[in-house]
């Protein structure tokens, strides 16, 4: 869920019936004492919906909504995702510390019950050395033994969900313990994209299949080869582009990058292709751009042309599905009073992630939990009835 404040993604646009899982994101986590928390609670818990009332106490917010979507869409799951980008330098000295990673697990899975969760998801970006990736693997066996105490404790039949979201970068994951952090998880969100942008010195595919420095094949091959199963690894796929300026295209010399939908480089995937932009693909690496010969800008974005591929590739790979990042960039939904102008003003097309399910095939129709008896919230112990 979207929480730069410039615009809003409220949960009644979410496409239900094309997901199977929601990674809510981000919860933080206190570097001193390992406590995770929720980073927003007026939008997590307190911001009322139409037909909420305010006579009532209890849990709202973005929360309580996706839980009445749990309740209509049973398939619909929901993990709270910890850490991010921003958030993860706090990880450091808490997964090296037993104490630190007992309150980590004490207050994640509190809030699991709280909140209304299917599992949690922990984004940890990135382990830097071997004791921070030993740490990180022992907090993942302490969470898995606590999730499935938790799942005792309530008496009932049903295993809450260990995710983590996993770089695709070999500087990164071969840092990590794979093989021992398998063991307690039940998939794995590859982050299949960032690998090219304002960083480098030429311009690039940022989640092509194959080819390049990085590609999502090479990722999958590591993963794979490491021990996990290819059903538990899932594709990300980005609702985004990133631009680069003053070039003549992938692989090219760049000076600078264009001015974004909401932030300098980055252009939501529902904006794309720009006005006045050309589209192009590179069939061997799975990967399109556009290309404006105006202002020499060049964007490296999925089509949806090469969504479908990426559907059909997962599909044949035995992969465990797609995710994407993040739902508010994707096209196919009506969004009263944004903000309109150039790099923001919605594009013809169709939803990204429906051309992708579409080209994976059926989704998985396991069952949710609505169950939250011992929740602080009186609304959600009441199933919201």
């Amino acid at each position: 869920m979207p929480g730069n404040g410039k615009y809003s993604y409220p949960p009644s646009l979410i496409p239900a019936g094309d997901l199977t899982h929601i990674l809510y994101a981000f919860a933080n986590v206190r570097a001193d004492s390992g406590e995770v928390f929720l980073s927003d609670k007026w939008a997590d818990e307190e911001i009322h919906y139409p037909g909420d009332s305010w006579d009532d106490k209890g849990l709202f917010g973005n929360f309580k909504a996706i839980y009445m979507l749990k309740k209509q869409h049973r398939h619909l799951k929901l993990l709270l995702s910890i850490g991010g980008w921003t958030y993860s330098p706090s990880f450091h000295p808490v997964v090296v510390s037993p104490v630190f990673r007992s309150k980590f697990v004490e207050s994640s899975v509190k809030l699991l019950e709280d909140y209304g969760l299917d599992g949690l998801d922990i984004d940890y970006e990135y382990p830097q050395n071997y004791e921070q990736a030993q740490g990180y693997v022992h907090l993942l066996r302490e969470l898995r033994h606590a999730l499935d105490e938790h799942q005792l404790k309530k008496g009932i039949d049903y295993r809450f969900l260990l995710t983590v979201a996993t770089p695709c970068g070999p500087q990164n994951y071969e840092k990590l313990h794979v093989a021992e952090m398998d063991r307690y998880l039940d998939f794995w969100n590859l982050m299949a994209y960032d690998y090219a942008g304002s960083w480098d010195h030429v311009s690039g595919h940022q989640a092509n299949i194959r080819g390049g420095p990085m590609s999502g094949i090479e990722a999958v091959k590591f993963y794979h080869t490491k021990g996990v199963p290819r059903h538990k690894l899932i594709l990300g796929i980005p609702l985004y582009g990133r631009s680069f300026m003053n070039t003549d295209g992938p692989g090219k010399p760049f000076s600078g990058v264009g001015p974004g939908s909401w932030e300098k480089g980055i252009y939501d995937y529902r904006a794309l292709p720009l006005p006045g932009s050309y589209t192009f693909r590179n069939d061997e690496m799975v990967a399109s751009w556009s290309y404006d010969y105006d202002k020499k800008e060049m964007i490296t974005f999925d089509s949806e042309e090469v969504g479908k591929w990426k559907g059909e590739w997962i599909k044949r790979e035995g992969l465990g599905g797609s995710m994407f990042w993040e739902l508010s960039g994707d096209k196919g939904t009506e969004r009263k009073d944004m903000e309109s102008g150039p790099g923001k003003d919605p594009q013809p097309g169709q939803s990204l992630v429906k051309v992708v399910k579409h080209a994976m095939g059926p989704l998985d129709s396991t069952h949710n939990w609505l169950r939250y008896e011992n929740s602080k919230f009186e609304n959600l112990r009441n199933g919201m009835e």
